[in-house]
């Protein structure tokens, strides 16, 4: 695959299997690490940023908890005759004609468009995208060092915050 430039008589090739070896464009085009010291510094910089993706993940996890408490569907409803949920209902025109019928409000499962929850909620998952897609062409440069430095990364991100991503799903009790 010859990725030359008009402007340039050097010749890249992407090398197509895992490999150790550096002089493959890392994210951006003048971005070569080619020595061992500057391969183990992108690796670093590769661990951190999994693990900022990561948090990026457990804050879009709290987020959702805190916006999901903070809407009014969330919130009980208020039934006046009974506490279970169901309330007493007269269907009759003329009262005590009929017996009341017990009608059982159902709460809503779809929460309602709110900009204030749904735009940054939106903006927050795209901003997660994007780091997914930087992270998926450190993995395409098929560097097995970059792979290996993402996939630590990733684990640790997950033992730190991974617990915070399911929100109010997981329960610890002692």
């Amino acid at each position: 695959m010859d990725m030359s430039t008009s402007n340039s008589s050097t010749m890249v090739m992407m090398v197509p299997w895992l490999h150790f070896t550096g002089g493959d464009s890392l994210i951006f085009k003048s971005w070569h690490p080619s020595s061992h010291g500057a391969i183990a510094g992108a690796c670093i910089g590769l661990v951190i940023f999994a693990i900022f993706e990561r948090w990026v993940n457990a804050m879009r996890g709290v987020l959702s908890v805190y916006w999901r408490t903070s809407s009014s569907i969330s919130k009980p409803l208020k039934v006046s005759a009974v506490s279970d949920g169901v309330e007493e209902v007269n269907i009759s025109p003329v009262p005590s004609q009929r017996p009341a019928l017990r009608v059982r409000r159902v709460p809503r499962t779809i929460p309602p468009f709110l900009p204030s929850h749904d735009i940054p909620r939106g903006a927050l998952f795209a901003f997660q995208a994007l780091l997914y897609y930087v992270l998926m062409l450190a993995v395409m440069t098929f560097q097995a060092a970059y792979i290996i430095s993402i996939i630590v990364g990733l684990m640790i991100g997950e033992v730190l915050f991974g617990r915070y991503a399911g929100g109010a799903k997981t329960h610890f009790s002692h």
